[in-house]
Order: C-alpha cells, then structure tokens, then sequence
C-alpha cells in the first residue's frame, strides 16, 4: 500500500510537470452537474488521510460514505509530493491531495480540472484564508476543494530533551544533545527535494547575511548555501525518512531521537505510550496547505464531486484534524468533535496560519526580476546530497 513510485519514474513526472511562473493553462469542460455516482472512487493520499477504521476503529470517514453514495473508496498512499505528482501523470486516479509543491505543477500540467464550486454546496464554509489560496486558485478558477493544513514540526523524544529544543539546528549540525550524547546517527531529515526549503528556512536566522526573504525562492548564491547546510547535514543523518510509518518505528526501534516530522507520526507515537513530543522551533517552520483536486481524466466524477462535499463536512474535518494533528479547512470542524476537543485547533495551530511556510513549487522567474533556482534542480541536487555527493 505505500510502495514507492521508482526514482526515474518520479523525476520523468517532474521535468515534465514544472511550471513556469505566470503561465498557467486551465481545463475545459468543467462539470455542470452531478449524476448518479458510477460505484467507484480512487484517491491519492498522504497516509492518515483517508480512514476507515482499520487502524483505529474511532476514525473512519469512508464506510458510511460508501454505504450513503454506493461510490467504494480505493486509496494510494503517497509519501511525496513528487510521489503524488508522478502517480497523477501515470493516470487512473480520481482525486488526489496535494500540497502547495505538488498542486500548481498539476494546473500547469493539466493533470487537474477545474472544479465547479457550485456543485460543492459546503463551500460557502471553507476557512476564507483558504478559499483563493494561490496553491490552487488561478486566475479566479478554482482547481481543488481545501482539505488540512499544518506545520513541519520537529519530532523529539523527551528522555533525551527534558525541554523542547529550542532551534532546528539540533538536526542539522553535529552536537552533543542533552543526554551527553552526540546526534550523529540519531536524526533524521525528510526524502523530499523540497526539504531544501526547510535548509533556507534555517539559514534565515542563522546567516542572514545570504539574503534569502522566500525559503523557496533562492538565486544561485542562496541555493548553493542550503545544499552546503544540507551536505552538513548528510554527516549526522540515521535515515532521509519518506513512509510516516517507518519513521515511527524508527524513534520506537532505532534510536532516534529528533527529525522533522508530521503531527501525525507525532499523535501516533504518542498512543503507543511513546516518550515523544513536537515542537515549532524558534527559526519557524515550513507546511503544507492539503487541497483535494479532481483529475483531468477521472472516470468518476460523479463520485469524486460527492467526496469534494464529504471531505468537509464538519464532523469529517474535526475528526481528520483529531487523527493527524492538522488544522481543518472548515472552522466549523473545530467545534463539538469528540476526538478533537474544545482545544484542539486551537492546539494544533489553528491561529499560527500566518506564521507558517507554506511549500510550493520554486520557478526560476520567481519575481522583482530576480532568477532563482527552479524545482528541477531542486530534484537533481537533493538526490546528490542524498547520495552523499
């Protein structure tokens, strides 16, 4: 279930799929009506999206769709947004959550269509800061129904940190922790080109002298500068974590003790009586804003167009936001949720929306006439690091 798309595969998507800033093709034919569902629905996913209750029987947001729309849910996990942009380009899919790096290459890519908002009657209820977000609104059109929002939290195990670590650089330079001993082969970073952004993000406050404004706008001088970070950073890595369930066996099995991570893995931990907590350090933290988008070929439109409303009903978006530590886009699902709690959006963030950065796609036009470095180079140099080149 979460096999991995192949390395060659994913970058063929990519080179393909990158767009060039300010030119965006839309799609025609957008859907007018919706009919009776055609039995079946299949959905890309970062894991913990899409429950039925397998894992716990308290979170299941797709059984009693199912029974209501006779649609029967499949689902592909994915663990990158590149995973999720490769898988989309190979098609038969019908709907796919992609973050802010994925859903602009899929517009530009013409791997997504438009979505008719009036056939999605509990739009009128999506967060308004989400509603015309860039990530998948273009030029007034919208290409996707807001899904979770959320910040890359750094993951830690309190036995070694008695206090939150206070800065990133606990992951990305060689140090002795708290416990008297040394990092090396005790973090982890993500397995995802994007994470070069996490880099910049570091760089910001620790060597402002490089410039960077926009973690993912860099020019050549700031780009080198996070690789040389992130060559650093290679010395002290146990794993380049891409499965949010291997990762959580590795801070049970393996000795780690700090990485950058998703609530998700952070909550799952935490049921398993793990001494494991989260924080946002005080360099900030990259995120993601989740949109669910239609594909440019779906062979059930009827029953995706039925999922885009369910997946933000209130008590869906409360108890998906319970389950993964994220924030809903509907504010009404942070109200009477059972699995949630009074104060859970207001713990998961829910007020930090401002504070966080988001990911998106890096293009090299990326404004004010600079030249920055676009994603493919993203791609082609974060393999390198990884390889230890």
């Amino acid at each position: 279930m979460r096999k991995r798309v192949g390395t060659a595969a994913v970058l063929a998507a990519l080179l393909t799929l990158v767009p060039s800033a300010g030119v965006v093709t839309g799609q025609a034919g957008m859907k007018q009506s919706i009919g009776k569902g055609e039995g079946a629905l299949s959905i890309i996913a970062w894991a913990g999206y899409v429950e039925r209750g397998e894992t716990d029987k308290n979170y299941d947001w797709v059984t009693a769709f199912e029974k209501q729309t006779g649609c029967k849910v499949s689902v592909k996990t994915a663990a990158t947004s590149d995973e999720m942009v490769a898988l989309m380009n190979e098609g038969g899919f019908d709907l796919v959550t992609a973050s802010g790096d994925a859903s602009n290459r899929l517009i530009s890519g013409k791997r997504v269509q438009e979505v008719n908002t009036k056939l999605v009657t509990s739009w009128k209820n999506v967060d308004p800061r989400l509603q015309n977000a860039p990530w998948h609104t273009v030029n007034g059109k919208h290409y996707g129904v807001p899904y979770q929002w959320g910040p890359n939290v750094l993951m830690y195990n309190t036995n070694v940190f008695k206090t939150p670590p206070k800065s990133w650089d606990v992951v990305f330079t060689e140090q002795t922790l708290p416990d008297g001993k040394s990092n090396k082969g005790r973090v982890q970073a993500y397995d995802g080109p994007i994470y070069v952004a996490d880099a910049a993000l570091y760089l910001m406050s620790h060597k402002p002298e490089v410039g960077i404004k926009d973690p993912y706008a860099l020019d050549r001088k700031q780009f080198d500068a996070a690789l040389n970070l992130l060559r650093q950073q290679r010395k002290i890595v146990q794993r380049y974590w891409h499965d949010a369930f291997i990762q959580v066996d590795d801070f049970i099995n393996e000795g780690v003790v700090a990485s950058s991570s998703w609530p998700f893995q952070v909550n799952l931990l935490q049921s398993k009586k793990q001494p494991i907590a989260s924080t946002i350090p005080a360099e900030g933290a990259t995120g993601w804003a989740d949109t669910t988008m239609l594909h440019a070929e779906s062979r059930h439109p009827n029953c995706a167009y039925m999922w885009l409303e369910h997946s933000i009903s209130p008590k869906l978006q409360g108890d998906l936001a319970a389950w993964f530590g994220s924030v809903p886009a509907v504010p009404a699902g942070c109200k009477n949720n059972a699995l949630l709690g009074p104060e859970g959006c207001e713990t998961n963030g829910f007020k930090n929306f401002d504070k966080i950065k988001y990911w998106k796609t890096p293009v090299a036009n990326c404004g004010g006439g600079r030249e920055c470095v676009p994603y493919y180079e993203w791609v082609t140099n974060y393999i390198a690091v990884i390889g230890g080149r």
